[in-house]
C-alpha cells in the first residue's frame, strides 16, 4: 500500500511527501515545503512542540492512527492547516504540509486567495494553503490514499538528497533547534522562517 511508505520515522515521512501532489476537488498543489512532527515521551519520538507531545486527546486522535490520514486543525482561530499522519499505527507522527504550487485550478485557487500577490503566493505557507485548496476542519481523518476521498495525496519518485535543504520549525517555542523543517532548494514558494519570540536563544547563536 502506498500510504506505507509514511509508516516511518517523521523526517524520512517529511522528506517522502516533498515533490508528492495534494488533491482538492478541482485544485491540486506539488507540495515544496514541510515540518516533522513526533509524539508523546511514551513514543519513539517524543517531540514538546508536537500536539500529540503531551499524549492522546480528542484533537489529535488521528496522529495515533494509520500512515495517510488527515490531520487538520486551525492556528490562530482562522488558519485552517494541513498535515498528513505518518509512522506506524498506534504511534502518533504527523506532518505539516507548509507550502506548495498549486498546479491544477489556479483560477479556483485565486478566487479562494484574491489577496495572493501572484501565483507563488497561493499556497506559500499553510494557512493559504488550506485556504487555497478549500479544506476545512470538516475533512478531519480523510483518508488521503483511498481513490474515491475528495482529499487525495499522490506520491511522486523520492526527491533527490540533493535538492532537499533543512533547518528549523517556524515558529515553535519547544525543540525550536530540531532541524525537522525540510523544503525544495530550487522552488521560489517556499513560506519564511520565523523563530518564536517564546523559544530559548539557539545553541549556535549562543556559541
Amino acid at each position: 500500500m502506498t500510504a506505507e511508505k509514511l509508516a516511518v520515522e517523521p523526517s524520512m515521512a517529511a522528506r517522502r511527501l516533498l515533490g508528492a501532489a495534494l488533491w482538492s476537488g478541482p485544485v491540486g498543489v506539488r507540495i515544496v515545503e514541510v515540518e516533522a512532527y513526533g509524539g508523546d515521551p511514551a513514543g519513539p519520538w517524543p517531540d514538546p512542540a508536537s500536539h500529540s507531545g503531551r499524549g492522546r486527546t480528542e484533537r489529535n486522535a488521528v496522529m495515533f492512527g494509520p500512515a495517510g490520514m488527515l490531520y487538520v486543525y486551525l492556528s490562530y482561530g482562522m488558519h485552517t492547516c494541513v498535515n498528513v499522519t505518518s509512522g506506524p499505527d498506534g504511534t502518533a507522527s504527523a506532518v505539516l504540509i507548509r507550502s506548495g504550487v498549486v498546479i491544477e485550478g489556479v483560477e479556483v485557487a485565486r478566487a479562494r486567495r484574491p489577496a495572493a500577490r501572484s501565483d507563488l503566493d497561493l499556497a506559500r505557507g499553510p494557512g493559504n494553503l488550506g485556504s487555497a485548496l478549500g479544506i476545512t476542519l470538516h475533512d478531519y481523518g480523510t483518508a488521503l490514499f483511498d481513490p474515491f476521498s475528495p482529499i487525495r495525496l499522490e506520491l511522486s519518485d523520492p526527491v533527490e538528497a540533493a535538492v532537499i535543504a533543512s533547518g528549523p520549525r517556524v515558529g515553535v517555542s519547544s525543540a525550536a533547534d530540531v532541524p525537522w523543517r525540510f523544503w525544495l532548494s530550487d522552488s521560489r514558494a517556499i513560506s519564511a522562517y520565523r523563530r518564536s519570540p517564546r523559544a530559548p536563544r539557539s545553541a549556535m547563536k549562543r556559541a
